[in-house]
């Protein structure tokens, strides 16, 4: 995520508490947060403020924690936890398992038919009450983002991120996951365990906020645990949806879709996904050096083979024709992901998109540093000045103030069909 983007609310719990003061309960319009940053994975030691570590057997999970927090009223029905998704079954007679495209494709109708369902509220009106404890609750989620987190602004993914890339990663075990992911679904279940939890519980009660995206997350830092080589891009999307994709899909509930827009939700959302695809790809292009010396190497090793290189060329950093070739394809990749981002951006609420312009536009300027630089990511890490950043902002906000594509669309074939 970039810093640029202060000026949106630091997590979605803070911009749900937001939005609902000024325009009641649904996300039609008014402040939102989103992936305006990277919405790709922290690396270990970078910002991180060190803590103490936690005692064994302690409630408290990672670094950034608060105080328990008292009991709270239940969420509604519609915000407890989900059943958790089952992938499609595989054709009768057959044992395929689903790509992870296609698991991932699930996960995304699941969340746009929630939105979808959902009654929206109608706008202005008195802002809600809010007590006291739930204010400070939410005032404390913008010091965390100030404190811990100048590129990464959504709060609980922040925390998840800390378990396993935080100063206390070695201390975390698949067990400390577990323990976390229950934590979530007491969240989702209105039984918050600290402040921090309680505002996300109270955002996920007030907007059709799908627990599976969360999980998901979690799953990722199993990975993490766990893996270091992907065998595919199959492998490698999925991981990339789990540590990435999944913040676009927590995200769009609360920025809400422009009331102009004649887009399905489910576009909306496959857009929103795509970006955290984009990103996360451009995060791994970029620290194929850094990765290679913490042993990892996060990318599809069949593709590796076909373009005639080895674990051993990314280990000793030679950029050679094959590699050159072999980054070209890679980039073409995530520049297609961005592309299928730009597709959903302009249907979000107007207030929204410039955070999602910005990180588009700024995330794309890294892949052409990679080229620039002659596709040396091994010694050399892709940098995009500070001018060419700022001489991005403005064009972004230029991008957001255009109306719905789908509207446009929708405008045009209406003249056609008149002509």
């Amino acid at each position: 995520m970039m810093s640029t983007s202060r000026a949106v609310a630091a997590s979605p719990a803070c911009a749900a508490r937001r939005r609902r003061q000024q325009h009641g309960r649904w996300p039609s319009s008014g402040t939102a947060a989103f992936v305006a940053a990277k919405a790709g994975r922290v690396r270990r030691g970078r910002g991180a403020v060190p803590c103490a570590v936690r005692a064994a057997g302690s409630d408290t999970i990672g670094c950034l924690e608060a105080e328990p927090w008292g009991a709270v009223a239940p969420a509604p029905a519609h915000a407890l936890a989900l059943p958790g998704l089952h992938v499609a079954a595989p054709a009768p007679g057959g044992d395929a398992v689903p790509s992870s495209e296609q698991r991932v494709h699930d996960v995304v109708l699941k969340q746009a038919a929630l939105a979808a369902a959902a009654p929206r509220t109608a706008r202005g009106g008195e802002p809600e009450p809010m007590a006291g404890g739930l204010k400070a609750a939410f005032e404390r989620c913008g010091e965390v983002c100030k404190e811990y987190a100048k590129t990464f602004y959504l709060v609980w993914c922040r925390r998840t991120d800390e378990l396993v890339d935080g100063p206390n990663a070695s201390h975390i075990s698949a067990l400390a996951l577990d323990r976390w992911e229950s934590r979530l679904e007491d969240i989702f279940a209105g039984r918050p365990y600290d402040m921090l939890d309680a505002a996300l519980s109270d955002t996920v009660a007030s907007f059709p906020v799908d627990i599976q995206p969360f999980r998901d997350m979690i799953e990722g830092m199993r990975m993490d645990l766990t893996k270091s080589r992907y065998r595919t891009f199959d492998e490698l999307y999925l991981y990339c949806y789990y540590v990435a994709g999944t913040v676009g899909l927590m995200s769009v509930p609360v920025m809400g879709v422009s009331p102009e827009s004649r887009a399905a939700t489910e576009t909306v959302y496959k857009g929103a996904l795509a970006l955290g695809l984009a990103n996360q790809l451009t995060n791994i292009l970029r620290d194929v050096g850094e990765d290679a010396r913490r042993g990892r190497i996060y990318l599809p090793q069949d593709e590796l083979e076909m373009a005639g290189l080895s674990e051993a060329d990314i280990f000793s950093g030679r950029v050679t024709d094959e590699w050159r070739g072999f980054m070209r394809g890679q980039i073409t990749r995530a520049r297609a992901f961005f592309r299928q981002a730009e597709e959903a951006a302009t249907e979000l609420n107007q207030e929204s998109r410039w955070p999602v312009w910005a990180s588009m536009l700024l995330y794309r300027q890294i892949l052409d540093e990679i080229e620039a630089n002659d596709y040396d990511n091994f010694s050399k890490r892709a940098y995009v000045p500070k001018t060419k950043k700022l001489m991005a902002l403005p064009k972004a906000y230029l991008r957001s103030l255009m109306p719905p594509s789908s509207l446009t669309q929708s405008q045009q074939r209406h003249y056609s069909n008149l002509t």
